[in-house]
């Protein structure tokens, strides 16, 4: 049943091995109703994703780059440092993570009146099809067409209207300077690094009618690789109504002032329409010490702590 508050979501970014027990504690006392998990849970760290896996809280995640860092790139097999011929933590992960991985699939919610789409799994962005050999395996795919194939065919399965979208990479249109949602920020600087199946996907999601509230991805940092002058814009929005929210504050867990602090950025669902959204950091007693608000319904982003 969902409340006259609306439905709740954490939409949590990049954890690069920063999870612990608390953050399930974190998440109930904060009352959401859902966790979207946007991957790059660590270096194929198998064991914070045993530990999300376990967490007693409706949730949906995908795999990010560094899932499989040691088993997409040639690069990254030559770097490994446990025996690939012995143990695949690839499969480890997808294995622990069941139902709640929607790399190229969907959860429905009933409770929540709502289905939860994943994009391309492993994603490391950009307009070129990377990693041929791994996603062919993998996934059975070989190009960005049977991608946007994949992830319609997964919103076709969807039991809701109302369609929310995980990626680990956001989509292509959302921006060409390198402090936009999906910017390139290293040299040269500038530049679209979205997913362009991701964005095509989407555009044939609403040719069949879907609503589609919001749309959460990370992998594009906060902080830029060019510039302390500013930090990466969080989010944008059309005017069909999606929010895009780019939730990867790194790190994600800090020590301050002898207190730990976690993020997790919070979304608020009315009447099917995003009508906030917010950047939270929550202490060690699970209480909220800062906030900031990134979007609200006919209105601007503004810090309020």
């Amino acid at each position: 049943m969902v409340s006259s508050q609306g439905i709740k979501i954490a939409v949590v970014g990049d954890i690069h091995d920063l999870w612990d027990h608390e953050d399930e504690a974190a998440l109930k006392a904060l009352g959401v109703d859902l966790v979207l998990l946007v991957g790059d849970f660590g270096n194929e760290s198998v064991e914070v994703v045993r530990s999300i896996a376990q967490m007693d809280l409706p949730k949906a995640a995908i795999l990010g780059n560094h899932d499989a860092w040691y088993n997409a790139t040639d690069w990254g097999i030559k770097q490994c440092p446990y025996d690939r011929t012995q143990e695949d933590r690839v499969q480890q992960q997808i294995d622990l993570l069941g139902d709640t991985n929607v790399g190229y699939g969907k959860l429905d919610f009933p409770e929540l009146g709502l289905s939860v789409v994943g994009s391309r799994p492993f994603s490391w962005g950009g307009s070129a099809w990377k990693n041929n050999r791994f996603y062919r395996d993998r996934c059975g795919v070989k190009n960005f067409a049977e991608s946007v194939d994949r992830i319609v065919a997964a919103v076709n399965t969807a039991a809701y209207e109302t369609v929310i979208f995980v990626g680990h990479n956001g989509p292509t249109g959302l921006g060409d300077m390198p402090e936009d949602p999906c910017g390139k920020d290293w040299q040269p600087i500038g530049g679209d690094h979205g997913d362009p199946d991701f964005e095509q996907a989407i555009a044939k999601t609403r040719l069949l009618g879907k609503a589609i509230p919001l749309v959460a991805f990370g992998h594009m940092h906060h902080t830029l690789r060019h510039t302390r002058q500013q930090l990466r814009r969080a989010i944008h929005t059309t005017s069909d109504g999606t929010v895009y929210l780019n939730a990867a504050r790194v790190p994600r867990i800090v020590q301050n002032d002898g207190d730990r602090l976690r993020n997790f950025s919070l979304v608020t669902l009315q009447s099917g329409r995003v009508s906030a959204a917010s950047l939270v950091w929550v202490n060690a007693a699970f209480k909220i010490v800062s906030q900031t608000v990134l979007y609200r319904a006919e209105s601007i982003a503004e810090s309020i702590a």
